[in-house]
Formats: C-alpha cells, structure tokens, sequence
C-alpha cells in the first residue's frame, strides 16, 4: 500500500537508492562532526548520526520495493 502511494506520488527506484547514498554521506558528515564539538554535545551528536545511519537500508529496501511496480 505504502509502495504504491509512492509510485502514485511520482517516487522511483532511482530516487530512493540516490537518497539511502546521501543519507549514508549526511551520517558519515554528522560523525566527523560530532568529533569536533565539545564533550558536552558529542553524546548528541554521535546518537544523531547513527539515527541518520539507520535510515540507509530502510530507503534502500523501498527502492527495491519500488522497482517490482515499475
């Protein structure tokens, strides 16, 4: 249900693998971050970027999901 609302919105495949790429860039650009804020804020910071690094294999998966109804 989910995949078809998207393909309806106008998602494709292409766009789904191309955000789990740039989220994978976001998490790797919030770690090397993190390391450079104060002791204070790291925890946050690290805790954010591996929140982003979840997000990379679940739109990965949708793509591929995506690509059946194409």
């Amino acid at each position: 249900m989910v995949v078809r609302l998207l393909h309806r919105a106008g998602a494709r495949r292409a766009h789904l693998h191309l955000a789990s790429l740039a989220a994978i860039g976001l998490c790797l650009t919030l770690w090397v971050r993190a390391k450079t804020v104060d002791q204070e804020q790291r925890g946050n910071a690290e805790r954010r970027a591996l929140f982003v690094g979840l997000w990379p294999p679940t739109l990965w998966l949708i793509g591929d999901s995506l690509q059946e109804t194409e």
